[in-house]
């Protein structure tokens, strides 16, 4: 990273003028966080925009839109706002920090209380575990329950662990992701809460209350009365269930070449085992169903050289390029946005093929 950064990738932004989403690179410095185009591979310089972080502030978790949980809003000191969708919990939750240590830059004192925040809880005396679940089966301001799946079964009106913790945070019931975890084992074990499908049930049995609840995106829970597990009627699961029914090893904004127009586009790739699946999303688009992905089985990934554009790489497009094949003999060019998360991604792709 250059001098002065204190952390660059990829967000993906709300528009001010029309609100559609779109992928910037961004790079974090004391005092502004600036944002780029990114084309052809690479940042388009001068930066399309820059926020003054002085008397900013954050939010973070920020549900305003259901559909984009990962969401960091940020509200400057003349009243805009941004709002900035991370890949994954732990990215939104890096950017979120380090955000939060340039705002306070000056004011040291702001950066210990938010690792104290880590340590310390106890619920307030007028808050009730009934009000809480009250609060969260509220139509309007409460958790959503879906169908969610796990494993290729299919389980009605549960939500994901990951997501009730924002919702405790967001509400004002815990002030850190620990002490949400803690009140959400706290409402399972008063019965207000039942684990649902494997990956949480298991959980349960761990000794330690702060780990019988898991704050992570594949566990489900629901309301202890509500839960039917849904027997799907047709005996064929349908590939694309198959596919995806694998547990989440590592996701993350990566730039991709395609395949007619040879353009590239930041995806939001997800890696997958058990089975071995490599899927891509596109962030601008509302829906949560991948664009595209294909089986590691069989195939060969490899990094490409960082001199000169490589063979079957259209533009100028160098650095941090890796290339996977498939085992139909389908190419796929990808580029990484620093030497070292090229090699994680390799890496991981390499254990599942």
């Amino acid at each position: 990273m250059e001098d002065g950064v204190l952390k660059e990738g990829f967000l993906v932004k709300r528009g001010h003028i029309v609100h559609n989403w779109k992928a910037r690179w961004f790079i974090l410095r004391q005092n502004t966080l600036l944002y780029y185009k990114f084309e052809g591979g690479r940042k388009v310089t001068p930066p399309k925009g820059r926020i003054l972080l002085d008397g900013c502030t954050i939010t973070c978790p920020c549900l305003e839109y259901g559909n984009r949980p990962l969401l960091i809003k940020l509200k400057t000191q003349t009243s805009t706002e941004y709002f900035l969708e991370a890949c994954s919990r732990e990215e939104r939750d890096a950017w979120a920090f380090e955000i939060t240590g340039a705002i306070h830059a000056g004011q040291p004192g702001k950066v210990q209380q938010l690792h104290l925040l880590k340590n310390s809880f106890k619920l307030p005396p007028h808050i009730s575990l009934h009000r809480i679940v009250d609060k969260m089966r509220d139509s309007t301001c409460g958790i959503r329950p879906s169908p969610n799946m796990e494993q290729g079964s299919t389980y009605k009106k549960t939500f994901i662990g990951s997501s009730l913790v924002d919702w405790l945070l967001s509400s004002s019931f815990a002030a850190s992701r620990l002490e949400a975890v803690t009140l959400a084992s706290v409402l399972m074990e008063e019965n207000f809460l039942r684990p649902v499908g494997t990956r949480s049930t298991g959980a349960t049995r761990s000794g330690d209350l702060s780990e019988q609840f898991l704050d992570d995106s594949t566990a489900l829970y629901t309301f202890a009365e509500s839960c039917k597990k849904k027997i799907s009627p047709k005996e064929e699961i349908s590939l694309s269930t198959m596919e995806l029914s694998g547990t989440v090893v590592k996701q993350g904004y990566l730039a991709k070449q395609g395949h007619k127009r040879k353009n590239w586009k930041v995806r939001r790739f997800v890696l997958r085992k058990d089975p071995a699946f490599l899927h891509y999303y596109d962030p601008s688009k509302e829906e949560n169903r991948p664009v595209g992905g294909f089986s590691l089985r069989g195939s060969l990934v490899s990094a490409l050289e960082d001199n000169g554009v490589p063979t079957g790489v259209k533009g100028n497009v160098q650095g941090n390029l890796f290339k996977v094949i498939t085992k139909d003999d389908i190419h796929y060019y990808i580029q990484a946005s620093s030497k070292a998360e090229r090699s994680e991604w390799i890496e991981a792709i390499k254990k599942l093929t």
